[in-house]
């Protein structure tokens, strides 16, 4: 004779499991230092992504490789001295993003804004157009964020990418050449974000300019 489950084991069942289920999620707390890197990871390989689509190559424009796209970290008025970050590429190739030259990438989930948390002279952090949760301070409590050595050009907290999708240090408007030697990450470039307690660690690899997490406490 087949036994089945009578229908009052299996509401107990469900209960059982609903019970558990929210000791569980509540037992997983949220993490913002972790979701600001996260978001950092992949908002520099979308820069990364742009550079190889859209490699900016001009016969006519003997210094077009100074309109690369790039990543630029800044703390300012527009960003209420917070934290933030923009993807840009630099047509006029002044070193500064700028919304009238169309030079800010448009975020891909909401077209309606650009993928910048603020900047001083084009957009306020919370602002009409700007993406908010750039700004690592105000969304994620962001207190510093800092460049190894390796990837720092004059004091520049930047990475930009060639067509190869190869990181680059310092801002491309001050590039001499298109492969200006000493402008080419060759160690690995560690960003490290804190939030005055604890630190994450974004590792750039050189050449291939893999982007992830590789240090978290």
């Amino acid at each position: 004779m087949k036994k089945a489950f009578t229908m009052l084991e299996l509401v107990f069942v469900k209960v059982v499991v609903g019970i558990l289920s929210y000791f569980v999620s509540t037992g997983f707390q949220r993490n913002p230092l972790r979701e600001a890197a996260d978001q950092l990871v992949s908002h520099i390989r979308y820069t990364q992504h742009l550079a190889i689509m859209d490699d900016k190559f001009d016969p006519n424009d003997p210094t077009w490789y100074r309109k690369r796209w790039q990543v630029v970290f800044n703390s300012d008025a527009n960003t209420y001295n917070l934290w933030a970050y923009t993807i840009f590429s630099d047509g006029n190739k002044n070193g500064n993003p700028n919304l009238t030259l169309n030079e800010v990438a448009i975020n891909p989930t909401d077209p309606a804004k650009f993928l910048t948390g603020g900047y001083a002279g084009i957009i306020l952090s919370d602002g009409v157009g700007a993406t908010q949760e750039m700004n690592l301070g105000r969304k994620y409590g962001i207190t510093a964020i800092a460049f190894s050595a390796t990837c720092q050009f004059a004091g520049s907290q930047r990475v930009s990418f060639d067509y190869l999708g190869r990181p680059l240090k310092g801002a491309p408007s001050g590039f001499g050449g298109i492969y200006q030697a000493n402008r080419l990450m060759t160690q690995d470039c560690n960003i490290t974000l804190t939030n005055g307690v604890n630190n994450i660690v974004i590792t750039v690899k050189p050449e291939t300019g893999y982007t992830y997490i590789s240090a978290q406490n």
